[in-house]
């Protein structure tokens, strides 16, 4: 879990939320705020630390906080796995037959063989 600001999207479900107000009193970033619907609002996402604190104690389950960063990734995995799985050619494994190249420690290390 990051602790860094602005990593993680914080979305209310306004259906669930009942106004309790425990994510907007506890949240140590000042994300939420309590509006005169009676429900809580995300005002400043960018501030989120990601504790978590507001997606755990919500009695309603109507606050989710997830990673930008790791959609991001899962969809850039997906899409590499299904051209590798297209064109079986396309794998970056050379092979044991193949030389890859080993470095030559004792060439590196000014100890030729003579």
């Amino acid at each position: 879990m990051s602790k860094k600001k602005g990593l993680a999207k914080v979305t209310i479900y306004p259906d669930w939320c009942k106004g309790c107000g425990i994510c907007a009193a506890f949240c140590p970033a000042g994300v939420f705020e309590l509006r005169a619907d009676g429900k809580s609002h995300v005002v400043r996402e960018e501030e989120c630390v990601n504790c978590g604190f507001c997606e755990l104690h919500c009695p309603d389950f109507a606050v989710s906080v997830t990673p930008k960063e790791i959609s991001r990734r899962k969809t850039d995995a997906c899409v590499d796995l299904r051209v590798e799985a297209a064109d079986p050619s396309a794998g970056t494994d050379p092979g044991p037959e193949e030389n890859v190249g080993t470095p030559n420690r004792e060439e590196d290390h000014g100890h030729k063989k003579a």
